[in-house]
């Protein structure tokens, strides 16, 4: 069975998406079963617990989104739906073909901006300064 390049080049795009989005998830907790696993040894043995390691465990704990975490991701995400629709809009523009496919996709990030930024009005939750 030959494997044509228009099959190849699509199931290696979602590979490389799906990759990117689950290896680190896969890695964290890899990372994380081993510091449990070194935590519970050194308990059963009677070893005082490192502070390193309470540290380190309580370092991954997410914190709750506060207001400005919210507006930062909220602008990025706009320019990110930005700048697809200005690179959709000058790539139609030069090619000369007119029809902006684009604009659907750009509405997508665009869309998700605009929600974060809206979210960010009704957080309770305020940036802690250190």
């Amino acid at each position: 069975m030959k494997m044509d390049p228009e099959i190849i080049v699509p199931i290696g795009a979602f590979a490389m998406i799906v990759a990117i989005v689950c290896l680190p998830f896969y890695f964290k907790s890899k990372e994380r079963r081993e510091l449990h696993a070194t935590l519970r040894v050194a308990i059963e043995k009677g070893q005082p617990v490192p502070p390193e390691v309470i540290e380190a465990m309580t370092r991954t704990v997410k914190t709750p989104p506060t207001r400005l975490r919210d507006l930062r991701t909220g602008v990025i995400w706009l320019a990110v739906g930005v700048g697809v629709g200005l690179a959709t809009y000058f790539g139609d523009f030069i090619n000369g073909d007119g029809d902006f496919d684009g604009f659907g996709i750009a509405c997508i990030p665009a869309v998700i901006g605009l929600a974060f930024i809206v979210l960010s009005f009704f957080n309770p939750n305020k940036e802690q300064r250190v």
